[in-house]
């Protein structure tokens, strides 16, 4: 395991379009049919990193608690599932299930939707608003796996708040940090 930050994904940046097979339902979805309408969230997740473990219940309970208020949440897996076997298709979905994902639980099969998004780690977590801007990418909050902290979505929040609210997020951008994805 490589410990890795996020990349650089700056403010205002649209998010790119995609459209994955979704490995809970067998559909197919785009970037239109996860967008909320307050705002969306983008998550680049996989199974088996430790860290993406710490936090998945806080996931959880950040999409249920704010789906309701119509922001969009979707998770995306692009790690090499040859290498990696897994992080598959067939284990994204059990994996889902067994956590609750209230998300969709998409495979990126080429990579190219992590590439888009510069997406280096998971978790790597982007807050976009109602015309698909990036106003916020980076940590869910500080605890990290043994660090004693508890998961409380602490910065996430705040910029989904924000957008709620109709102000702008003026918050810190602290990069996640998480294993690298598995790259081919």
């Amino acid at each position: 395991m490589a410990l890795t930050p996020s990349n650089i994904f700056e403010q205002g940046t649209k998010a790119p379009d995609f459209s994955l097979p979704d490995t809970i339902s067998g559909q197919t979805f785009g970037l239109k049919d996860v967008k909320g309408e307050k705002g969306t969230v983008v998550m680049f997740i996989c199974n088996h990193c430790p860290y993406v473990l710490h936090v998945n219940e806080g996931l959880v309970q950040l999409a249920n608690d704010y789906m309701e208020k119509r922001i969009g949440f979707v998770a995306i897996s692009s790690n090499d599932v040859i290498n990696y076997p897994q992080d598959g298709p067939d284990k994204m979905k059990e994996h889902a299930v067994i956590v609750g994902y209230p998300f969709p639980y998409l495979y990126d099969e080429t990579q190219e939707v992590a590439k888009a998004y510069k997406a280096a780690c998971t978790p790597d977590l982007y807050v976009f608003d109602a015309d698909m801007k990036c106003v916020y990418h980076g940590q869910l909050d500080d605890s990290r796996p043994g660090n004693g902290l508890p998961v409380t979505g602490a910065d996430m929040r705040a910029a989904i708040i924000a957008i709620l609210s109709g102000h702008e997020y003026t918050g810190a951008q602290k990069p996640s940090i998480g294993c690298n994805i598995k790259w081919k």
